[in-house]
């Protein structure tokens, strides 16, 4: 009945359906896995800048004097790597005189947060109003200035305070409790709003000197492309631009189930405890893996691997 996943790596297969819908994508692995490797990789696979999109681009950056002086508009999709000592007005924007924060310097692009765990709880709370709403609004004495904030997340995370919980070889030096309170500083809410999440096993050496060669980023981004035309065909008479921008009507619109599909969603929903926006969230991912597919129809086994991708509590003790 279920279709197999493309023989590829899981978090390679992950890339590909946030770069096609605009998923935003978490990793957790132990150091060195390739968590910031892979998260850089990702504008080489998204797709090119519209006109209007490079527009937008540009007008953030000229409020803030980024524009490099070379160029006159800026044509590639940013990327913003903010350290976790970053500021909540540094990530959100804000100041005396309202400047964009890095969320929206991230606009159209990737916003990339590394050793997630390590923000501190107030800045990452502030982030679940913009990946909703794709604006920030700041309001100060003078006003209100609202900023564009339409960006995919990846963040990346250790399994644990040292790094190498579930590792085969290095051992995990943490007790169980500071493993759960680790986890939890990252809230449910902000968890929610996450599509993808995956678990990055560690290198092999074997891997490492292997001279076998991966597909390439041109090959994936023409996927990646393709399934981003459909969606534009789909969406040509609204404003959004990728199906992640979709909110519950949208999906209700243009993302019907069959009654199979609806029967396996509502006993995952059952069985997983999955939120309002969790339900939804799973539908929209379903609908980019049918793109990549080119089925005009979300089947029973796009909704199977959509789930494989919502979070998972991993169990740190007896």
């Amino acid at each position: 009945m279920f279709k197999k996943v493309p023989k590829t790596s899981v978090y390679i297969r992950a890339m590909e359906l946030s770069a096609a819908g605009g998923h935003n994508m978490s990793m957790t692995g132990v150091p060195g896995a390739g968590k910031t490797m892979l998260a850089r990789a990702l504008p080489g696979i998204l797709p090119d800048l519209t006109e209007s999109e490079a527009l937008e681009v540009t007008k953030i950056y000229s409020i803030t004097g980024n524009i490099p002086e070379s160029a006159s508009i800026i044509k590639t999709r940013p990327f913003r790597a903010p350290h976790h000592t970053t500021s909540r007005i540094g990530l959100i924007g804000g100041g005396a005189h309202p400047l964009p924060g890095e969320i929206s310097l991230s606009h159209r692009g990737v916003l990339f947060l590394d050793e997630f765990p390590e923000f501190p709880r107030h800045v990452l709370e502030s982030l679940r109003q913009p990946i909703e709403d794709g604006i920030v609004s700041i309001s100060r004495a003078k006003g209100t200035i609202t900023y564009p904030a339409k960006f995919v997340l990846i963040v990346a995370s250790n399994p644990c305070p040292c790094g190498y919980f579930g590792d085969p070889i290095k051992p995990c030096r943490c007790l169980p409790g500071a493993i759960d309170r680790y986890r939890k500083r990252v809230s449910g809410p902000i968890v929610d709003r996450i599509d993808i999440h995956v678990n990055l096993p560690p290198v092999k050496v074997e891997k490492l000197t292997s001279s076998s060669n991966s597909e390439s980023s041109e090959s994936v981004q023409k996927r990646v492309q393709k399934a981003r035309d459909i969606q534009t065909k789909r969406f040509k008479k609204t404003t959004l631009v990728c199906n992640a921008d979709m909110n519950s009507k949208n999906v209700k619109e243009f993302c019907s189930l069959k009654e199979d599909c609806a029967t396996l969603l509502g006993q995952a929903a059952t069985s997983m405890h999955l939120s309002a926006r969790s339900y939804y969230r799973i539908i929209k991912l379903s609908r980019t893996i049918a793109d990549l597919d080119g089925s005009t129809d979300i089947e029973i086994h796009h909704i199977a691997e959509s789930l494989q991708y919502r979070y998972k509590e991993q169990i740190t003790s007896l």
